[in-house]
Formats: C-alpha cells, sequence, structure tokens
C-alpha cells in the first residue's frame, strides 16, 4: 500500500510541473515498460494479473491519455497519443489478451480498450493502429465458456455506442472499405449487394447457415453481440440488447445502409428466433394458451432485482423466451430506418414464416396445424411494427396456398382449427392495414353485383323496398318492436331525407328489423334481467370507435359507386372466400358449439361496425333486393330464424330451458343435464348477436346521414 500511495503521488507532481507534456510522456512510458518488463522477467505463468502491477500501470496510463487530452486543443494530438499509435501499444495489448496471459489479462485488456474509447473525446476509431486490434478483440468476443462476459460486454457497448455517434466508424469496425462498397472485406468471398437485400427469397437453408456460421469479419461484433444475448447474467444480456438497438438504429445513409445492405444482421436476428422456435415442444404445448399469451416485452426480464437470469426449464419458459425475442424484433424494426426495417422484416417472412410455419399449416397433424394457427394469431395480435405487419400480411394473404388454406380451415371439421383460424381473422381485422380488408372482402363488392338489375334504379326502389318492408310487418315473427323499450335511452336523430342510397326506410326501421328478427317466444334476455340494450350501444360504440380509428387514414369512398352492369348474361356474384364461409357457418350456427359461435359472430360483427359504404350496404341494410343466387347477412339470418322456429317446436317449455341456458353461461347455475343444449345457446348467440347488429347500426347511422 505504501508503494502505492509513493506512486500515486509521484504521478499527481508529475501532472503539476510546468512542463506537462514531457514529464507526462516520460511517466507514459515508464508504465508502459513496466508492463513490457513484467513479461521478460517473470517465471511465474500461473499468477493472475490482478496480483501484478499491470491492471495499475494500463490505469494511469490512461489517465494520463485522458489528462494530456485536456491541455490540448482539438487539432492537437498529444505527445502519449502519439507515441501509443506509433509504438503499436494496443495491438500488443490484444496480442497478450488473446494469449490470456497472465491469466485474466483479455479482461484487463478489454477494461482498457473500453475506457479508452469511452473518455477520450477525439475519435479513435479511424486510425488504422486503433481499429486494427479493435476488430481482433471484437473477434474474441462472445466465444463459448468465456470467463469474460462482463468485460465484453461493457467493450462492444462502447463501440455500439460510437458508431451510433459517428456511423461513419461502421465500416472500420466491419472492416467495409469505401472503395468497394459491394464487397466484404477480410474474406474471399464476395457478397454482392442485392443478395444482401433480397437474396432471403432464393437461398437455401443450409446457404444461410454457411454464411451465418463462415466467421465473415463484417458479422463479428454482430455474433458477438448475440451470443452475449443468450448470457443468464442480466446486466451482461441487457448490454448486448441495447449494442444491437444502438446499431439498428443508425440513420439511413452511405454508412447507415451498410447493415441492411452488406452485413447479415437480418439472417442472424431471425436466426435466433428460429433456434427459440425449435426449442417449442410442438407436441405438448397447449394452442389455445399459445394463441392467448400476454404481451411479454424483451425489457420484462430485466426488471426483476436478480442480476442472474434463468434458465428456460419448462415448456411455458420457451414459449416466454421466444415471445420475448419476438417483441424485441418488433420494437428493433419500429426503431430501425426503412431500409433495415424491411430487410429484416423479409428475413422474418422467408426464413421463419414460409421456411418454417407454412410446412407445419400443411402437415397432416391436427395438433400441428392448430398450434402453428394458433401461434400466428399471437403474433398478429403482438407485432406493432408497419415492416413486420406488412410481411405478416403478405404471407397470409397474398401466399395462394396459405390465404386458401386459412380461409378452408374457418370450416374445417376440427372445431378447435376452425376457432383459431377465426380468431386469426379477427385479429388481423383490428391492424391497421388497408389491403386486409380490401383483399378479403371490399375487391369482392366493389361492382355491387349482388344487386338486382332493377334495383339500381332510384325510381323503383322505394315502392318495392316498401313492399318489402309491409311483408316483414306481416310475417308473425317480427311482432314485437324492442325498438320501442330503448326510445326514451337512446332517441335516433330523426330519419334522413331522401332516403339514403343503400337503403330506405328510417335508420330506426333497419334497426328495428334486426330487433325483431328474433322470434319472441325465444327471447330470453329480458327474463332474468341481463344487461339492456344499452350495454350493446355501448360496446357498439367502441368498437366502431376502433374501426374507424384503423380506417381514417385509408382514403375510402364516402358514397357508393354506381352498380356495375353484368358483363355476361348469367354472371352470379361472388362475395368473397371470407363471407362465403362466414355465411356458411352462420347457416349452421344451430349445429355448433357455443364457442365457436361466439367467435364466428365477432367477426361479422367487426366487419359491420367499419364504416365503409359497401360493408354497411351489405352487411348491415335489410332491405336491398339481391340479384339471383346472392345473399347478404340479414338474408343468411333470416334462413337461420326459419330453421330455428321449426327446430324449437319440439322442445317443450322453452322459455324456462333458455333461461336456465342463460344462468349455466353467466356461471350462476351449474345444471349440466339440460337437453338441447347446442340449439338452446345458439339461439342465444342469435338473439345477442342481431342485438349487437342493431347497436352498431344505431352508432354508425349519423355517419350515414352526413
Amino acid at each position: 500500500m505504501d508503494a502505492f500511495n509513493k506512486l500515486t503521488s509521484m504521478l499527481l507532481q508529475a501532472l503539476e510541473t510546468r512542463e506537462p507534456g514531457v514529464d507526462l510522456l516520460q511517466s507514459f512510458v515508464d508504465h508502459w515498460k513496466s508492463i513490457t518488463t513484467y513479461y521478460m522477467t517473470t517465471t511465474d505463468d500461473n499468477r493472475p494479473v490482478k496480483q501484478t502491477d499491470i491492471p495499475w500501470c494500463l490505469r494511469q496510463m490512461l489517465d494520463i491519455l485522458v489528462y494530456e487530452e485536456k491541455q490540448q486543443t482539438a487539432e492537437e494530438t498529444g505527445a502519449c497519443l502519439e507515441y501509443l499509435i506509433q509504438h503499436k501499444i494496443l495491438e500488443t495489448l490484444c496480442t497478450l489478451g488473446k494469449a490470456q496471459y497472465p491469466p485474466g489479462m483479455s479482461q484487463q485488456v478489454l477494461l482498457f480498450f473500453s475506457r479508452l474509447l469511452n473518455q477520450m473525446q477525439k475519435p479513435l476509431l479511424h486510425l488504422v493502429t486503433v481499429y486494427r486490434p479493435v476488430q481482433k478483440l471484437i473477434r474474441l468476443c462472445g466465444l463459448p465458456g468465456s470467463q469474460a462476459e462482463k468485460e465484453e460486454a461493457q467493450f462492444l457497448l462502447v463501440i455500439c455506442s460510437k458508431v451510433k455517434q459517428d456511423s461513419d466508424m461502421l465500416r472500420y469496425v466491419l472492416e467495409i472499405p469505401h472503395e468497394s462498397p459491394t464487397k466484404t472485406a477480410g474474406s474471399d468471398q464476395s457478397l454482392p449487394s442485392t443478395q444482401a437485400a433480397n437474396h432471403e427469397a432464393e437461398t437455401t437453408p443450409q446457404r444461410k447457415s454457411s454464411l451465418v456460421g463462415s466467421g465473415q469479419s463484417e458479422n463479428s461484433l454482430l455474433l458477438a453481440l448475440l451470443q452475449l444475448t443468450k448470457s443468464q447474467k442480466g446486466p451482461i444480456c441487457l448490454k448486448a440488447y441495447e449494442g444491437l438497438l444502438l446499431l439498428s438504429g443508425l440513420q439511413s445513409g452511405p454508412s447507415g445502409d451498410i447493415l441492411s445492405s452488406q452485413t447479415l444482421l437480418g439472417e442472424l436476428l431471425v436466426g435466433r428466433l428460429l433456434e427459440l422456435y425449435s426449442a417449442l415442444p410442438l407436441e405438448g404445448l397447449d394452442p389455445g394458451q399459445v394463441q392467448s399469451w400476454p404481451h411479454t416485452t424483451w425489457s420484462s426480464q430485466f426488471s426483476h432485482c436478480s442480476s442472474d437470469l434463468s434458465p428456460a426449464s419448462s415448456d411455458a419458459d420457451h414459449v416466454t423466451d421466444f415471445f420475448r425475442w419476438f417483441d424485441f424484433l418488433d420494437h428493433m424494426l419500429r426503431e430501425s430506418p426503412q431500409a433495415l426495417s424491411a430487410k429484416i422484416a423479409r428475413c422474418i417472412h422467408h426464413m421463419w414464416l414460409s421456411d418454417v410455419i407454412k410446412p407445419q399449416l400443411l402437415h397432416t397433424s391436427e395438433q400441428i396445424i392448430w398450434l402453428s394457427t394458433s401461434m400466428l394469431c399471437a403474433v398478429v395480435r403482438l407485432v406493432q411494427s408497419a415492416s413486420l405487419l406488412d410481411q405478416l400480411v403478405h404471407f397470409l394473404l397474398r401466399t395462394q396456398t396459405v390465404t386458401r388454406l386459412l380461409l378452408e380451415r374457418c370450416d374445417h371439421i376440427s372445431d378447435q382449427i376452425s376457432m383459431a383460424s377465426l380468431s386469426l381473422l379477427e385479429e388481423l381485422l383490428q391492424k391497421p392495414h388497408r389491403d386486409i380488408l380490401n383483399v378479403l372482402v371490399l375487391d369482392y363488392l366493389q361492382r355491387r353485383t349482388y344487386l338486382s338489375p332493377q334495383s339500381s334504379g332510384v325510381d323503383n326502389r322505394g315502392a318495392e323496398d316498401s313492399e318489402e318492408s309491409d311483408d316483414l310487418e306481416d310475417d308473425p315473427f317480427f311482432t314485437d318492436n324492442l325498438f320501442s323499450n330503448i326510445q326514451t335511452l337512446h332517441p335516433p336523430p330523426p330519419p334522413p331525407s331522401p332516403p339514403p342510397l343503400s337503403g330506405p326506410g328510417s335508420p330506426a326501421d333497419v334497426i328495428n328489423s334486426f330487433l325483431c328478427l328474433v322470434p319472441v317466444q325465444v327471447r330470453s334476455a329480458q327474463l332474468i334481467k341481463e344487461g339492456g340494450y344499452e350495454s350493446y350501444v355501448h360496446d357498439a360504440h367502441t368498437l366502431v370507435t376502433q374501426c374507424q380509428s384503423l380506417s381514417r387514414s385509408w382514403d375510402w369512398l364516402l358514397a357508393l359507386p354506381p352498380p356495375a352492369a353484368p358483363s355476361s348474361e348469367g354472371e352470379e356474384f361472388f362475395e368473397g372466400d371470407l363471407l362465403r364461409v362466414l355465411f356458411d357457418r352462420l347457416g349452421r350456427i344451430l349445429e355448433q358449439p357455443y364457442e365457436l359461435n361466439l367467435q364466428l359472430t365477432a367477426v361479422l360483427s367487426r366487419l359491420s361496425a367499419f364504416d365503409h359504404p359497401l360493408l354497411h350496404e351489405y352487411l348491415l341494410h335489410p332491405y336491398i333486393h339481391l340479384s339471383p343466387c346472392s345473399r347478404s347477412l340479414f338474408s343468411v339470418l333470416i334462413r337461420v330464424m326459419g330453421e330455428m322456429v321449426q327446430r324449437i317446436q319440439n322442445i317443450s317449455n322453452v322459455s324456462d330451458r333458455l333461461v336456465k341456458t342463460r344462468r349455466q353461461l353467466l356461471g350462476l347455475d351449474y345444471d349440466t343435464g339440460l337437453e338441447h343444449l347446442t340449439l338452446l345457446r345458439a339461439v342465444i348467440v342469435l338473439e345477442e348477436f342481431c342485438k349487437e347488429l342493431a347497436a352498431i347500426t344505431f352508432v354508425k347511422q349519423p355517419l350515414d346521414q352526413n
């Protein structure tokens, strides 16, 4: 300790002399000679470096460099820094660290490099005698079994911070020369820039693996950071995540575009995603839990007090690790420049969705099909970045095989697969991407060929619709006017004049048509004093508002386009695969499980809530005249009601049974011996669904009048 205090006092005296340049340089050289002398005189190869003077000498050298810089102007280079550069001290230190002699030397070298780059204000990474040893040191980081993870993480984070401050430094760190931007320096194999942007589509998985594992110099920093994200030490793992975010946040430009065009950052990141996904036990996971997996942020693993991260030990842990990494990628894509974000999103599309998920969707095992569909449902729900959403929409709705399977499996023999597919569609309909509705529905409705030829004439429409309205009023199933019960709570605005083009009659007539669809004898909600109609209006307002916020920037037409003239005799309207399968399932609602019916009507309600005139006309106006072989939501409901009336005639005390069924669904009655349970539950779903449609129409009617 006395020797340490004496040396410290001597250094302070040297710093306070009148000729700091000469004394500082001499002191700097003396400390460096002390280190080199140790290697020439020592005979103990096993003595840890912390038991030598090397750490202290390195610290004094750093302090001298920092102090010297403060005494210089911005243009000057101090004598000590010149000595460091000319005598290639960093190269020598890098060699000593690589040799790990004495034991623990690599940690000391990493600390010296980190502090030097972090504390010096003058940029150094562009100097060949600095970036060459830095490159060599980077290659020593992130190796399996390393005992210097803490120092490696700090060193790499400093490098990323310096690159963030000056993106031109990225070329020196990644060894990419200015004169040959389309080639990878330090390797015999060139990597065309076009390949870096688009090679995912045509590169085989084997080729990708060889590229990732080739040890190419431009990937050393990325590989090291990626390896450290697997550390079980929280602070180390967090620094690696932060380093990746710093790099990916580089702004577009000659240097910023390097990551997207000349590195395999996207492939490496998605490779980690594939690694985590392959660890999932496909046969043992519960698809229902995966589908409803909560939002697990990537940073949540660092929020607990312990500095150690528990390795994945159960199925739930594996799923958590996967979704955390997915959230990290999604977060990175939101913060990255467009070019890099699009590149990584394409990698996710081709390497995971196309190469892994698609074969699982085509699998013969219902468990794997169910699980992969549930995984897609969770992923669509959690994604927030525009680039990744683009790729998900492209995969699900513009990949012919996948799109066909998704829609067909909404009507699968397995109820679980049908529900998962319907849930996936509902999640898609909640994303801010206009192509979703265009591809699924609007492209098929645009020509309005679902209308009968005579309905396109405005003069004849009123009389015909009035006649249809009279027919409905004469129908014994449409005698109860529930709308009168809500007039005082939610009085509708006066009907528009003239009637809206999408259908005749006041909004109250349209609402009343849905409310009166369910026959009086099977209405059960009011019998147990369940939530009144006002609760449906409140929920409908929330739903319509959500859909409006999604579509506000989509520049939809405010008025209906004119109906297209039939192109040929006998042309039949096709509502599209989505509406076809939804209407088919709605037609069989009396035979389907309760949970499936809820999911089915949820999708239809969400479609109806969008403020597009074609959707409003086709789904929410009962008065339109349909062309031959065409059907609408209202026409399907009418057929279902007719079938329901026939079936309930065979059930005695139907009102009492419906009340018991409602109480059971509310958890108020645990009688499981009810007969005709599927039919009774379907009747309740239909009653609720019709109220939902009426409430949606009620909420949207001010929009129709504008």
